[in-house]
């Protein structure tokens, strides 16, 4: 069996070769496998765009930077510091767990792999028919890099089968499907979330700009990407349109602007009030979820009324943007889609589950 050591190495090798998205690096621990896959990988990536064109370039080359920082032997060994050895020492056998994966952004399933197998699991794959590239690439270059993972990675063809534990990820409606279908086996089943911001109004152009990536990065596709923004009485809503402007290049993707054409149509016949650029509707609205290219707000008076508002919504929230310093667990602006290792999604800590096995 693999030391937790060993899996770090592995991962930690993985991170550096996924840096290589642009340009090879000078790494001699590299160079085997990049004489093996780098153009692989680099075909992956396009065929990945090509395959669904919410996957945008940029998009993917953030997904994919982001991940090589996260697999910095540094970050894991921050991540699984507090654990107990024993727990990925254990001598008793892997269990099978059945990841079934999202697709809304690239590579979101990546975290339940990663889990799955630094505890020590073997992970039965089922990929997103919207992330079917890069996901069974990345399967196959772990088994390149470290060969004991061949008997611990399987890709689901089919029905997911044969399996011990379930982490299973996907919409409200799915959701029901996986708690009939999973419920039976020890599980983590997850719904939609959405992510909210709280601003104070003295916020800078800049920091408003910064804030402008929570929203924008990845379409707003993203449980981390917010989806409403709470305001004070004075604000300026055409200060966001300001700073938000330098991401209008998000309209030229069809996918994003069919979206947006289409709530722009549908609030306009149904007679709702909104703002609109060009690019980008801003509606009042309690609602936490918002249709891509729509940001929901609503008005406060005080902080206390937001923070008791959010606590009785917190099981759909994913994450809180805000800097404000009575928000003590928010997120810097411009961070949200940034989690590290120990930033679980549903704040479920899926080691602690897979301990449990």
């Amino acid at each position: 069996m693999l030391s937790l050591a060993q899996r770090i190495q592995a991962f930690d090798r993985l991170g550096r070769f996924l840096a290589q998205y642009k340009e090879e690096r000078a790494d001699e621990d590299l160079q085997k496998l990049n004489q093996y896959f780098l153009k692989e990988y680099r075909i992956c990536i396009k065929d990945a765009e090509l395959f669904n064109h919410w996957f945008s370039e940029d998009n993917l080359h953030f997904a994919l930077q982001s991940w090589s920082e996260a697999l910095q032997r540094e970050q894991l060994e921050a991540w699984t510091i507090d654990y107990e050895m024993d727990f990925f020492e254990h001598d008793r056998g892997p269990k099978t767990v059945a990841i079934i994966m999202a697709g809304n952004i690239p590579l979101v399933g990546s975290h339940d792999l990663l889990s799955v197998l630094i505890a020590g699991h073997k992970a039965l794959v089922k990929p997103s028919s919207d992330d079917a590239k890069l996901i069974p690439f990345i399967c196959q270059m772990l088994i390149a890099i470290e060969k004991e993972f061949a008997s611990l990675i399987e890709l689901a063809d089919g029905q997911v089968k044969n399996f011990d534990a379930v982490i299973a990820t996907g919409s409200n409606n799915s959701s029901r499907y996986f708690e009939s279908y999973f419920g039976k086996y020890p599980h983590i089943i997850r719904k939609n979330r959405s992510s909210v911001a709280v601003l104070s109004g003295e916020e800078s152009k800049a920091e408003l700009e910064r804030f402008g990536k929570d929203i924008f990065r990845y379409f707003g596709l993203g449980c981390r990407n917010v989806s409403k923004v709470y305001l004070p009485q004075d604000f300026e809503i055409q200060n966001l349109f300001e700073a938000f402007y330098k991401y209008s290049y998000v309209g030229d993707n069809n996918k994003y602007g069919n979206n947006y054409d289409y709530n722009r149509a549908i609030y306009l016949m149904e007679q709702h009030e909104f703002l609109e650029n060009g690019f980008f509707i801003i509606k009042e609205s309690e609602k936490l979820h918002a249709p891509v290219s729509v940001l929901h707000y609503e008005r406060y008076d005080k902080l206390e009324e937001v923070q008791k508002e959010l606590e009785s919504q917190a099981s759909e929230i994913q994450c809180l943007v805000s800097e404000i310093d009575a928000f003590e667990s928010s997120v810097a602006f411009g961070e949200s889609q940034k989690p590290k290792l120990w930033d679980y999604a549903d704040n479920v800590d899926t080691l602690a589950f897979l301990r449990s096995l």
